[in-house]
């Protein structure tokens, strides 16, 4: 795959700062791994969907779960996010809605009135 990410020797230097210690066992390639989960997060793909040069899914998915719930992504957010020159704001919307494949089956094929307009069927 040409269109896979990878972040750059700059990028890593300034994230560097904000990764919490390794304790004991040293981790996996963190330049693999966060790209993995950027690519994922990209492209709205299941973990297990993540192509295999960014190391195995549950990997990708262990990590991204520890560092989110120790808030180690936020400190980078706000990191990032101090050393701008100018003060502003930035919202992101990370809205992700997935409908199942009955979901445009709403009407009743029996000519009753469709699901979707609140309407019932007497009888």
């Amino acid at each position: 795959m040409s269109d896979l990410f990878w972040l750059t020797d700059e990028q890593m230097a300034r994230l560097q700062p904000f990764f919490p210690k390794s304790h004991g066992k040293p981790r996996v390639d963190d330049r693999r791994v966060l790209s993995g989960i950027i690519f994922i997060n990209r492209n709205g793909l299941r973990w297990r969907d993540a192509p295999a040069v960014y190391g195995p899914h549950k990997t990708l998915y262990s990590r991204w779960k520890r560092w989110s719930e120790k808030g180690v992504f936020a400190r980078i957010m706000e990191g990032l996010a101090a050393e701008a020159a100018t003060p502003r704001t930035v919202m992101i919307d990370a809205t992700y809605l997935k409908a199942h494949r009955t979901a445009t089956s709403l009407r009743s094929k029996k000519g009753g009135v469709g699901a979707s307009s609140g309407a019932r069927k007497a009888g």
